[in-house]
């Protein structure tokens, strides 16, 4: 049976240019720490405070290059330690989700909205999708076989684009409950 890996997505933010300015001053460009599995995106060495009304999660990093919109992915644990109730979307779906405010060294940014729980997702190519027999937009079930956590994840949503590699992403809380590592494979079940 064909598989994947699973990925851990960790705590982070994206950020608009202009946001990143007001962060971090004018005229500043992000600088890469190190590439991520998906082409083109990075980790990169900037980071910054996420505040919410309870407590502040400190040195957050800042994952690039620049979006249209700002956005901060937690899990449902980092939303309820720093007090707010955040939605499970996928990226970029950020109407009437949960705000907070983003503080960097040269200033801070109050985001109305744009904090989520990212919904767990399979990063696939078309010819991904072919061999996977699924489509964009597919919700499928994930069996992932680790030692002594083994667990089906449901609700996993497809995401297919040329631009992608094929990777499944799950944040903390997911991977912590599944006791997912480096190699861990997942397999779409029926």
């Amino acid at each position: 049976m064909a598989n994947f890996i699973v990925e851990t997505s960790a705590r982070h933010v994206h950020v608009t240019q202009q946001d990143l300015e007001t962060l971090f001053g004018a005229g500043y460009e992000l600088h890469v720490k190190k590439m991520l599995s998906q082409p083109g995106q990075y980790a990169s060495e900037e980071r910054v405070d996420v505040v919410g009304p309870k407590k502040t999660l400190s040195g957050v990093s800042i994952l690039g290059p620049v979006r249209k919109e700002s956005q901060v992915e937690l899990s449902l644990t980092d939303a309820r330690s720093i007090g707010i109730a955040v939605p499970i979307r996928e990226s970029g779906d950020l109407d009437g989700s949960a705000g907070c405010k983003l503080v960097g060294p040269a200033g801070e940014v109050e985001l109305k909205q744009g904090v989520i729980a990212a919904k767990r997702h399979i990063h696939m190519t078309p010819e991904d999708a072919e061999v996977f027999q699924v489509k964009d937009k597919d919700i499928v079930s994930v069996k992932v076989d680790t030692e002594g956590r083994s667990l089906i994840f449901g609700d996993v949503v497809v995401r297919v684009s040329p631009s992608y590699a094929l990777a499944m992403h799950i944040d903390t809380d997911e991977s912590n409950a599944a006791c997912v590592g480096r190699d861990t494979k997942g397999e779409i079940v029926r």
